[in-house]
């Protein structure tokens, strides 16, 4: 991704991984080639993040096992946050525990109640191998925590308990076979 162009502009939109992909359950794998299929794999996750109108995307999500994010996401200010993370690592995720609507792109259309940190902080590198450390509060905390689940192999419905769990597991399961 040169700098100062937009995210994803010269990216493809790649079809989205749906809940029960194994790659989606199985933790991503280090990356260790910087060349330009990275920056080529960057780019059309923000590619197709803004198709599917998502604010985050893992590279698992896209059939891809690697340790990769990309984000465009505000906080709970509306400070719009806008980049990406490889061989990301949550390093910190602390304060108030808030229970609140999430959803994700591999269960399109569903949601439910999960508990996350308000705050959080994720380290790792740019397409280039260069240090990223992203902090983030309330909305976005919640997105950081969310993209590192992805990248350890669980979906935000392993967070969900009781009744909670049951409901979306179920409507993912309709959903699924509607598709079929």
């Amino acid at each position: 991704m040169r700098h100062g162009s937009i995210p994803g502009a010269s990216g493809r939109v790649r079809p989205l991984t749906l809940l029960g992909d194994p790659v989606l359950h199985t933790a991503c794998e280090e990356v260790t080639d910087f060349g330009p299929g990275l920056a080529r794999l960057v780019e059309d996750m923000f590619a197709t993040m803004y198709a599917a109108q998502g604010v985050g995307l893992a590279a698992n999500q896209i059939g891809v096992g690697k340790r990769v994010f990309v984000y465009d996401c505000p906080d709970d200010d509306d400070v719009r946050h806008l980049g990406h993370v490889i061989n990301a690592r949550l390093v910190e995720a602390d304060g108030e525990t808030v229970r609140g609507p999430e959803g994700c792109l591999s269960l399109p259309g569903l949601e439910a109640g999960t508990p996350r940190f308000d705050h959080a902080v994720v380290e790792g590198v740019d397409v280039r191998g260069e240090p990223v450390r992203v902090h983030g509060t309330g909305w976005f905390a919640r997105c950081l925590q969310h993209e590192c689940d992805h990248l350890e192999g669980s979906v935000y419905t392993d967070r969900v308990t009781g009744w909670r769990r049951r409901r979306v597991l179920r409507a993912a399961a309709r959903a699924s076979w509607n598709t079929v």
